[in-house]
């Protein structure tokens, strides 16, 4: 059996997986072993497992055997092996060190290096996953590395015939399961005489 991954999130009592045993007379089902933390309970004579404590990520997947046993006779017994998977769930959205930066670009720049963003994020796996974006263009005039977090500007800027200021609102976002968070940090740009 290998049923469906729990949530490392799942409540106490979270129904598992049914175990069945084809048998003429009514058996009675026991875990037998490889669930010494004792994650899970079986009830006797249906078969169906659920939770029994809260789940730690870092001790799964657990391999257990469910043993059905025939009612009347001890020595009839058969064994099925039960692999239980937990999903590690999105936590935490990614944080950028400060919410707010301030950047000097002197005019007549080439397309250049503003500043590298990094933002952290406390999931692991894909759920720490980070891709950085743009949320408000500002024109097309700046642009950002998704894997790497570097801001660039993307043509010189004219002092006396352009804002003097560009506020440019970064986002760091985790490809997490079930859904993706963000975190972000808006840059102000001042371009210099």
């Amino acid at each position: 059996y290998h049923p469906a991954p729990l949530s490392e999130k799942s409540p106490t009592d979270t129904f598992v997986v049914e175990v069945r045993a084809l048998y003429k007379l009514p058996v009675n089902y026991s875990i037998t072993s490889g669930d010494e933390k004792g994650y899970f309970i079986i009830h006797p004579s249906n078969g169906i497992v659920r939770t029994s404590k809260n789940l730690k990520l870092e001790d799964f997947p657990v391999n257990f055997k469910v043993r059905a046993t025939d009612s009347s006779n001890a020595a009839i017994f058969n064994e099925v092996e039960v692999k239980v998977e937990v999903i590690d769930e999105n936590d935490f959205p990614p944080v950028f060190p400060s919410s707010l930066l301030e950047e000097r670009l002197p005019e007549h720049s080439p397309a250049t290096q503003i500043v590298q963003l990094k933002a952290q994020d406390n999931d692991t796996g894909r759920n720490g996953l980070l891709t950085y974006g743009i949320l408000n263009g500002q024109g097309l005039k700046f642009r950002i590395n998704e894997t790497t977090g570097i801001l660039y500007s993307t043509a010189p800027f004219d002092y006396e015939e352009e804002p003097a200021e560009y506020q440019v609102v970064v986002y760091a976002e985790d490809d997490g399961i079930p859904e993706k968070k963000r975190g972000y940090c808006t840059v102000v740009i001042k371009i210099t005489d």
